[in-house]
């Protein structure tokens, strides 16, 4: 229960708010050739998941079902899908969304909207309603081995090892044996947070029960490879030859991914040499990678021209390489060329390709032609939240507030949901400059969206808050911060 003063402070951070947010989201139009182009509002007749999508970012919490309600809309299960997947960094917004479809007549969720959901929620630790829906899956069911491997991915990669063990084990009171699959997927969550150690553990208790297939030893090598501790990397290899496992392809690149982020590249390039099938684009993306890190150009551009050579096909992830490689001795020249030369064969850059460019120029100090690459790129791929971030991040560093906001107004009109580094980036240039009330907008949207803000955000608006004699606003938003749900792990 919200104190009276909380409510008193409510009202006055929400008067704030109307006065301040169309400052933050406001749409006015802007220069040709100067500013990301920001569209006018689409008519009312446009797509259904469009119109769900804006009222979803436009109306608060308390009006959100009535809105909906009223818009007449007919959400099918596709539509569904859709709209979660856009609010996968809001995942509260996606639940309260989805709560809502769910009372809608003949409405039946997918099985892809459901680990859509768990998948977001499970990002903000929101782990009390991740089981609520495993078991609401089960009830209807269309509880399945991908389920669990999804929760027990998002637990690993919290470091909430114990629990992740636990989803593994629970499995068969839903229902369901564990099989070679799940024992992979736990495998794997372990390797991929680092956690290489108890997946061997885990490996050598239970072999027993499962016959680990070339897949299963794959991932321990993934896992000794990233640790990295090659000679560990090597036994596992020996012991999986030794069982009648043949090594595949994807094991090949593993241990050659693995060698050169050991800076062995020479022995990778060996090992390439030694494979008894073609190599992918994959492990010369590797190669390339590497030799870019390493600041040997010349032999990236010849592994690249070895690789057209043999007749293997340059992929996105391929030329992502070479422009890293270019990116790295600063001849963005040639990333241009690279980039036209995708153009030609009809290989669309996606959102790495942009993140490379863009993170090689901030660093180099050309923020302006950045942020030139940054409109340019935007009309031919989607940026991610690390795009939006980083351009965010640039302006407020160099004291262009007004550009940073034009930025994240940007991505508001695209729909595109802020992850909670984008949040925090923001808030914390708005901090910087002095600007309480942008800065508690922000928050309490952050907060609405289910994200907790990292200690040094909240930390800076208290800061700045309490310089302010302010305490009012500062209670309000500490309440709020309580009423996010807890995050216990449910039997």
């Amino acid at each position: 229960m919200i104190s009276y003063r909380s409510h008193r402070s409510h009202r006055f951070l929400k008067w704030q708010i109307l006065f301040s947010k169309s400052y933050i989201s406001g749409s006015e139009n802007l220069p040709k050739n100067s500013e990301p182009p920001e569209n006018s509002e689409p008519p009312e007749n446009s797509k259904p998941v469009e119109r769900i999508c804006r009222i979803m970012q436009s109306f608060p919490k308390i009006a959100l079902e009535r809105t909906l309600d009223e818009s007449g809309i007919w959400v099918s299960p596709e539509m569904a899908e859709e709209v979660i997947r856009r609010f996968e960094n809001a995942g509260i917004l996606a639940f309260r969304f989805f709560e809502w479809a769910r009372k809608q007549r003949r409405f039946s969720p997918t099985v892809f909207a459901y680990h859509s959901l768990i998948t977001s929620l499970a990002k903000i630790r929101q782990y009390k309603l991740v089981w609520d829906l495993v078991g609401r899956m089960g009830r209807e069911g269309v509880l399945n081995i991908e389920t669990f491997s999804i929760v027990m991915r998002r637990y690993s990669r919290a470091q909430k090892i114990d629990e992740a063990l636990y989803t593994f084990s629970v499995m068969e009171r839903f229902g369901l044996t564990p099989n070679l699959a799940a024992f992979n997927s736990l495998l794997s969550a372990l390797c991929k947070s680092k956690n290489v150690r108890k997946a061997q553990e885990v490996f050598d208790e239970m072999r027993h029960r499962f016959q680990p297939d070339v897949k299963t030893y794959s991932i321990l090598l993934d896992g000794w490879g990233r640790a990295p501790n090659l000679p560990r990397m090597w036994e596992v290899f020996d012991e999986m030859l030794e069982r009648g496992c043949d090594a595949d392809i994807v094991t090949y690149g593993i241990m050659v991914d693995a060698l050169c982020k050991a800076g062995q590249i020479d022995e990778a390039v060996n090992l390439v040499r030694k494979m008894t099938c073609p190599p992918t684009s994959f492990i010369y993306s590797v190669l390339i990678h590497t030799y870019g890190a390493e600041r040997r150009i010349e032999d990236a551009v010849n592994t690249f021209l070895e690789m057209e050579r043999i007749g293997v096909s340059p992929d996105v992830a391929v030329y992502n390489a070479l422009v890293s490689a270019f990116c790295k001795v600063k001849r963005f020249n040639n990333c241009f060329r690279v980039l036209r030369e995708m153009e030609d064969k009809g290989i669309l850059p996606n959102s790495r390709t942009c993140n490379v460019i863009l993170n090689s120029l901030i660093c180099a100090g050309r923020n302006d032609e950045a942020y030139k690459v940054f409109r340019r790129m935007i009309k031919v791929c989607e940026p991610d939240s690390n795009t939006y971030t980083m351009m965010i991040k640039m302006f407020c560093e160099t004291e262009r507030l007004d550009k940073a906001l034009k930025v994240w107004r940007y991505m508001g009109l695209k729909q595109f949901i802020p992850s909670m580094h984008t949040f925090s980036v923001l808030i914390n240039g708005l901090c910087e400059e002095g600007e309480a009330n942008r800065a508690c907008v922000l928050l309490e949207e952050m907060i609405d969206k289910g994200m907790r803000p990292p200690g040094s955000t909240f930390g800076r608006v208290k800061q700045l808050l309490l310089k302010e004699q302010r305490e009012d606003v500062l209670e309000f938003l500490e309440e709020k911060m309580k009423l996010l749900v807890k995050e216990p792990l449910c039997d």
